[in-house]
Parts: structure tokens; sequence; C-alpha cells
């Protein structure tokens, strides 16, 4: 008897490199087509994200594309949530993480966040799926697990650390979110209303007087990179850190 994708599941998470047979294809022209297999459903989900965003992400979305039937998707991944988190962990797998330094542990976790980042920022909007997430893929908490080596080796209290990690993780999604929305607003049509840099300091300098501090601030505050405002949140955290 064949394992249960639940069954298939847990196996991922105990080993890390449990995969499931190929679902057999039904109908005239199963034996044509591509078997589907954890992989392809990984490969497929990531393309349709970086073409279309994640919100175009749903189950039967994935079952046609590869033309097939949702059924044919649940023969190896227990639900969506399951998707998004095999999704997350593949991401996470590419994050290098480095042998915990006392020296260098603040430049080790803005690496380690940054790389992050740039994983997310591939596949727009992807870093909604890691929302009101309790991780437990290996590739997951393998970067979970190195953050908390870092931090510990940086000195901070092991319930400091638990939270910061929390707390660097909400800051590094949520920022990719916006960003991600952000692009996708600037490339609808339906979306002109949104302004560019220069349009924003007009608008701020033609506010009334009731706005003194907005209109004699208004270079500062729509200054910067989105790269820029990433460094400075991250730093401010990692400086709150040191007196934790």
């Amino acid at each position: 008897m064949s394992p249960t994708p639940e069954q298939r599941r847990a196996a991922r998470h105990q080993l890390g490199t449990a995969t499931a047979a190929p679902a057999t294809r039904r109908g005239p022209s199963g034996g044509s087509k591509k078997p589907i297999t954890v992989e392809a459903i990984i490969s497929t989900a990531f393309g349709i994200v970086e073409r279309e965003g994640y919100d175009a992400l749903t189950m039967r979305r994935l079952a046609t594309e590869l033309e097939t039937g949702p059924a044919s998707l649940y023969a190896h991944v227990v639900n969506k949530d399951d998707l998004d988190e095999l999704l997350i962990g593949r991401l996470c797998a590419e994050i290098t993480l480095p042998s915990p330094d006392p020296a260098t542990w603040r430049a080790q976790i803005i690496s380690v966040c940054t790389q992050l980042r740039d994983q997310y920022l591939r596949f727009p909007g992807i870093s909604r799926a890691t929302f009101a997430a309790a991780p437990s893929n290996l590739d997951t908490l393998r970067v979970g697990e190195g953050m908390l080596a870092i931090l510990l080796a940086g000195g901070l209290a092991p319930q400091v650390a638990a939270w910061a990690i929390d707390s660097l993780n909400l800051y590094v999604n949520a920022f990719c979110l916006e960003v991600s929305v952000a692009r996708t607003r600037r490339h609808s049509s339906e979306d002109d209303w949104v302004l560019s840099h220069a349009e924003a300091l007009e608008r701020f300098a033609a506010l009334p007087e009731d706005f003194p501090q907005t209109k004699r601030y208004a270079a500062e505050l729509t200054g910067g990179t989105v790269t820029d405002r990433f460094d400075f949140t991250i730093g401010l955290m990692l400086d709150g850190l040191t007196g934790a």
C-alpha cells in the first residue's frame, strides 16, 4: 500500500531527502506526459509565482499547469500549506550559514537576513507563505538553528536570541512582501495613481501649514533606496539587542 501524503510529509521532515514515487497519470495521454513528482510540483509552483506572483498560486492552477488534476498533486503534498512549506524550505536550503564567530556575529546575522531577503524577492509575494507558519521543514529549521547559534555566540541570552530571530524574520518577511506589492502596483495599468518620488515631494510641499515637520523634512521622509532602509532597520534591531 502506497504511503499517504501525510506519511510522505513526515518522512521529508525526518530525513530531509525522502521523495515520493511519481504519481501515475490517468487517461489516454497518461503515458505521454512527464510523471508528477514533488520536484516537478515545486519547480512548476516557483514558475507560476515568478511569472504571475504568489497570489496566482493555487492547487487548481498548479494542476492545470502540470496538465493533471488536483488529485494527482495530493498524492504528494497534503495541501496548500504543505506546498508553501516546501517552497520556503527550498529557498532556505540555498542560504549559506557561517560558523558562528563572537567577533563577527553582527555581520554574520546581517548576511543571513540579506540572503533571505534576496531569496524571497526572486518570487513576488512568496514571503506571505511564511506568516503564521510554524516551521517544521528541515531546511527552514536549519536557518533558524544557524541564526540562533550566531546570536548566542554574540553573547545574547537564550530568550533574547530566540525572540530576536522571530523579530528579524518577521521584518524580513514583511519587507519582502511590501516590496513585491509596490513592484506589482508600479507595473499595473490599473494603479497609475502610485506616486513617484518626485510626485511625493511635490505633494508634501503642497501640504498646509498644519504639517510643518513633514514639509520641512520631506526629503528625509522619502529618501533612500529600499536597500538603505532594509540595512538601517536590521542595524537598528541589532543595536537594540546588544543592550538587551
